[in-house]
């Protein structure tokens, strides 16, 4: 391959860091993996009560008692069969509970496929000393793909749908309701998603998330290619993000409905795809709406409805690595603007302080026949690390 052939001596040694680098640390995640060890279900019974059952699901009674359907305030001490709880219905409660067992592994994945992506658009995609002419070579797309699909086939469909980008988002408000027993872990989940967000922008969403990746591919696929180029107005879709975002949290805290403990989110989580578990109507419908549009759309559950999306949104202010522009040298041609499947690149063109956001796909790394945009080091103007000839 071009690409690869080209790469300088010191940059073929940062890709074999690189990979060195995400095998240790997956290795790591397996071997803690291993020491946690894998208790299977228990079998749990209506003649059992909520304190009983609740801390072997490791969630509250509360949260025990939402999932069943009852008061939060329901007795805890008390049988189940007393408070009108069928088998069945507890069966299927706790399958349900037990599916959002987390994966301590996939917190490994997710880590290695951000590096591995920060690496690849920081220092491997321009061959140093590649001149603009050869723009078109720099940044190839399989590279991309490959993370991509090992993001849906290990942290996805092997490893299961939890954690992931969307639930570490939703959780820490649960736990704050009081449905889970521990605000400090469910806090630390939220913080590993949001500094793999700002380390690299917004590289959670656009390299290692699972169902992210899906709608990656499906819009990678050459098809409907004139409706990809009319994008979402970011207006209309951050207005939508946000606006479900605040009506979640006020259910979610009693103040609207007046009954705490209602997560709306849990309607519409396309992660269920990846334990093969479609709960409901909503969810099933949730991903089959947010493929099937991906085949003409940008990342629509990310643009509309994603709690993480919006809130790495915010935290992309603070990201360390991230598209830059030089504006000394761009002329405005629009080059990367057409690029870009959002309005990220038309923002940042304009110097807008809250561009769309930017998954650091790296659609337009190679476009700018001025040369005048590169994905580095915020504070540092593109080009400092010698790759301009």
């Amino acid at each position: 391959m071009r690409w690869l052939a080209s790469l300088s001596g010191r940059q073929r040694l940062w890709l074999a860091l690189a990979f060195v680098a995400a095998l240790v640390i997956v290795a790591v995640g397996v071997m803690r993996q291993k020491a946690a060890g894998q208790t299977g279900p228990a079998a749990f019974t209506v003649d059992m009560s909520m304190k009983e059952i609740a801390p072997q699901l490791n969630v509250t009674g509360k949260s025990l008692a939402r999932e069943l359907g009852l008061p939060l305030d329901a007795p805890k001490g008390e049988p189940l069969t007393a408070l009108g709880v069928t088998q069945e219905e507890l069966d299927h409660v706790a399958h349900h509970l037990l599916g959002h067992r987390e994966s301590t592994l996939k917190y490994y994945v997710f880590a290695a496929l951000v590096l591995f992506g920060l690496v690849f658009l920081v220092r491997l995609g321009r061959p140093d000393g590649s001149p603009a002419a050869e723009r078109r070579m720099w940044y190839p797309r399989w590279p991309y793909a490959a993370a991509l699909i090992v993001a849906v086939a290990l942290c996805g469909f092997a490893l299961g749908k939890s954690p992931n980008p969307m639930e570490g988002a939703v959780k820490v408000f649960k736990s704050f309701v009081g449905l889970y027993p521990s605000v400090a872990e469910k806090l630390a989940a939220f913080l590993f998603f949001a500094v793999l967000a700002v380390v690299g922008n917004k590289l959670i969403c656009g390299w290692a998330c699972p169902f992210g990746a899906l709608q990656e591919l499906a819009f990678s696929l050459p098809m409907l290619r004139r409706l990809k180029q009319k994008k979402i107005p970011f207006v209309a879709s951050n207005t939508a993000r946000c606006a479900l975002f605040i009506v979640v949290l006020l259910l979610l805290f009693g103040i609207i409905g007046g009954q705490k403990g209602l997560v709306v989110y849990h309607f519409l989580n396309p992660f269920n795809l990846f334990n093969l578990d479609i709960e409901t109507v909503s969810i099933g419908s949730t991903i089959f709406a947010a493929l099937a549009l991906s085949l003409g759309a940008y990342r629509p559950f990310c643009q509309f409805i994603s709690p993480l999306g919006f809130l790495s949104w915010l935290l992309e202010r603070g990201s360390v690595f991230r598209v830059k522009i030089d504006r000394e040298r761009c002329t405005n041609c629009g080059a990367c603007i057409r690029a870009c499947p959002l309005q990220a690149a038309s923002g940042r063109v304009a110097g807008k302080r809250f561009p769309a956001d930017c998954f650091s796909c790296g659609r337009c790394l190679n476009v700018c026949p001025e040369d005048a945009i590169a994905y580095g080091l915020v504070g540092r103007k593109p080009g400092v690390h010698g790759n301009r000839s």
